[in-house]
């Protein structure tokens, strides 16, 4: 069974912009959510700078009992997917149980709330150790929170595959919907931004420790050196066109192709798009712009710039990072790509790369500095992994 499978809400948390009305103002503009990192005292660190959500209280959100047993990462989850199922004109209460799941990614669970425990644990003994803490730190946490509070008993999950993991698990949501199930809420936010979460992200080797917010994250551009982590991403209601249809609802856009893609002797990208074309029934010149993963190192931008030269051809298709002014928010990065090429193809804008200079060698149209008008109908996102994951998602008005 192969049922269209359609977007029908958004539920944005952004360093430059909370809901998908804030964000997106910000985004088409190039707005930068980058600035020295804030929540904890980073300044023995190489890297100080980070993309923070700020003006989030989830005490405004939600109720006082959650605030024991949560994580940052699952609050602003639970509030991202509340945001979404409003978009979306859903209230999970009116809809059988089991016709609804919850499928999500992660990178890296509760950092912050397993510090904490941590902490008590070295500093007072085990007694002082939350029971909270056997869930909270988890990489399922939020799909298991998010499915609770909205009664959703239907299939659900969550995908590890790092930073691809935004675009795998709503691959995998729209698999459930095309077996039966009526409507799942699928993406990934990720939030590593404690002391604890900076150490380990530090052990890539792959954070820039530049402290101008305006040279810091430069994909593809002769100067880059790394990239700045955030925190956010995006979720999404995934419902069939045919229910979509039969309720009314306004429609984003279509989930029309996917693949993923291992890197082995050689490099997976290509193939990824390549395959996630075939799936959708289009050819490269059905593509009116590229959402890249944009790593920001010279390597893997390389690989990612001779993988859409390749397909498409020098300058072919216009192409985008506004990741540049968000930093890399792990799995939420891809989901919030995904939310992000829906709201260019309705407004027929395509948002900036801030900051970036591109270099000529790679043979892209960057879309830079300012944002550009355009007849946007199909859009392709692509994720990539630390370890070698390849993920591309064709979408279409």
């Amino acid at each position: 069974m192969t049922a269209s499978v359609v977007v029908t809400g958004l539920g944005i948390a952004a360093p430059n912009g909370l809901g998908a009305k804030d964000y997106w103002g910000a985004a088409r503009v190039g707005k930068n959510g980058i600035g020295p990192l804030t929540r904890f005292d980073a300044s023995s660190y190489p890297a100080k700078l980070a993309g923070e959500i700020d003006g989030f209280v989830a005490e405004d959100h939600l109720p006082g009992r959650l605030m024991p047993q949560t994580d940052r990462v699952t609050r602003l989850s639970l509030v991202a997917a509340d945001w979404a199922l409003a978009d979306a004109g859903v209230n999970p209460a009116e809809l059988p149980a089991f016709d609804m799941g919850v499928i999500t990614a992660s990178s890296a669970g509760g950092f912050e709330f397993s510090q904490a425990e941590l902490k008590s644990l070295w500093s007072k003994g085990g007694a002082y150790v939350s029971a909270y803490q056997s869930f909270a730190w988890f990489y399922a946490v939020n799909t298991g929170q998010i499915s609770i509070r909205n009664g959703m008993k239907g299939p659900s999950g969550v995908v590890v595959t790092d930073q691809a993991g935004g675009l795998d698990a709503v691959a995998q949501a729209r698999r459930q919907i095309r077996k039966g199930t009526s409507l799942v809420v699928a993406g990934a936010v990720d939030a590593l931004l404690s002391s604890w979460g900076w150490v380990g992200l530090h052990t890539s080797g792959r954070l820039s420790t530049e402290q101008d917010p305006g040279r810091a994250y430069l994909p593809f551009d002769d100067r880059a050196a790394g990239h700045v982590p955030g925190e956010g991403g995006a979720l999404l209601i995934l419902e069939s066109a045919e229910a979509a249809r039969a309720r009314g609802a306004e429609v984003y856009g279509e989930i029309a192709g996917y693949a993923a893609t291992f890197d082995g002797r050689e490099p997976g990208l290509r193939k990824a798009v390549e395959l996630a074309l075939a799936d959708a029934g289009l050819v490269p010149s059905d593509v009116d712009v590229v959402f890249a993963d944009a790593a920001g190192e010279p390597e893997p931008d390389r690989i990612e710039a001779e993988a859409l030269v390749g397909v498409f051809g020098e300058r072919g298709v216009p192409v985008t990072a506004p990741k540049t002014a968000t930093g890399r928010l792990y799995a939420g990065a891809a989901a919030l790509d995904l939310a992000t090429a829906f709201l260019s193809m309705r407004e027929g804008l395509i948002p900036p790369t801030v900051h970036t200079e591109p270099a000529e060698r790679y043979g892209l149209d960057l879309v830079v500095s300012q944002p550009r008008s355009a007849d946007l109908r199909t859009a392709l996102v692509l994720a990539r992994g630390h370890g070698g994951f390849n993920s591309a998602m064709v979408v279409r008005s």
